[in-house]
């Protein structure tokens, strides 16, 4: 659709189904409510034009091309406020457009995070493009996001991340639809808590880097590939491989180790240490994501 088709006062925002069953199921009617005024606030308050969403788009936040009023072609991000999403702008701006959009500019509105980001042209996510490639990218990408964190930052720790994280696993493992025996169990969250304190070093993370949150940012000529959508934490830079991992699973389930060693060999990190971290995130995510519990399975059966 074209520029002129676009309104800075949408009359009814068009709300992507995606966003509209998340919200529901969250109990968050009443966000979705909020954001026909909300946008419109946003786009007069940053001298915006706003498109219609990007289709399918994601579950906690309303995404939409934006033009403002110098001519710069943007992307607004109305985003439903929770935990994973509070350090967002922080991390932009950390970055600072190295590896990553650019951050614009960013408003806190009650349940609302707003940010005012690059737009990436064409935009096409790197999932795309064939494993073996997406590897490539996704490791030149963390190499370049990791960094240590500014002075007084205050974004919060991978420790503190996997042991509430681990806690809820704990609760909900004995429901899972393919129950680890409890030994794993217990093995596995033991190592997912202790990981991240045996750290030779503590970085700024990615934590979701997988090649749906990359978009080809090449017509611009400014970088072929940006990353969208951190969820900055503190911590161990070997941690920032596994959601890329998790997102092959062929790969993983054919050959769980020969995975860790590329992607070990790409980051130039200690190859066994990625496969302890697999094999706790996969006893981690085996309630709700039944086929990592096999790959759990054999990471022990081969000592790791």
């Amino acid at each position: 659709m074209g520029w002129a088709a676009m309104t800075a006062r949408p009359p009814a925002l068009r709300l992507p189904a995606a966003l509209v069953s998340a919200a529901r199921r969250d109990g968050a009617e009443d966000w979705l409510d909020q954001l026909p005024a909300l946008a419109a606030r946003v786009a007069g308050d940053w001298g915006l034009t706003l498109g219609p969403p990007f289709e399918p788009g994601g579950q906690a936040a309303w995404v939409a091309p934006a033009r403002r009023r110098d001519g710069a072609d943007l992307v607004v991000k109305l985003g439903r406020r929770h935990p994973e999403a509070e350090h967002e702008a922080a991390g932009l701006r950390a970055w600072g457009g190295d590896g990553a959009v650019h951050l614009h500019a960013d408003a806190e509105h009650g349940d609302t995070l707003a940010l005012l980001l690059e737009r990436c042209r064409p935009g096409d996510p790197l999932s795309g493009q064939p494993e073996e490639e997406q590897d490539e990218v996704v490791a030149g990408l963390l190499r370049r996001l990791w960094r240590p964190p500014p002075d007084g930052h205050g974004f919060p720790t991978l420790a503190a991340m996997c042991a509430t994280w681990a806690a809820e696993s704990e609760a909900e493992l004995p429901w899972a639809p393919d129950p680890l025996d409890p030994g794993l169990v217990r093995d596995g969250l033991a190592l997912f808590r202790e990981l991240p304190g045996t750290a030779d070093r503590h970085v700024l993370l990615c934590t979701d880097l997988h090649a749906g949150n990359v978009l080809d940012a090449g017509a611009d000529g400014r970088a072929p590939w940006l990353v969208i959508d951190p969820k900055p934490h503190v911590g161990d830079p070997t941690y920032d491989a596994l959601q890329h991992m998790l997102n092959c699973p062929g790969r993983l389930d054919a050959d769980p180790r020969a995975l860790v060693d590329r992607l070990a060999g790409l980051l130039g990190l200690d190859a066994d240490r990625l496969a302890r971290w697999l094999f706790a995130r996969c006893v981690q995510e085996a309630p709700h994501w039944p086929t990592l519990a096999p790959v759990a399975r054999r990471l022990a059966a081969a000592g790791l």
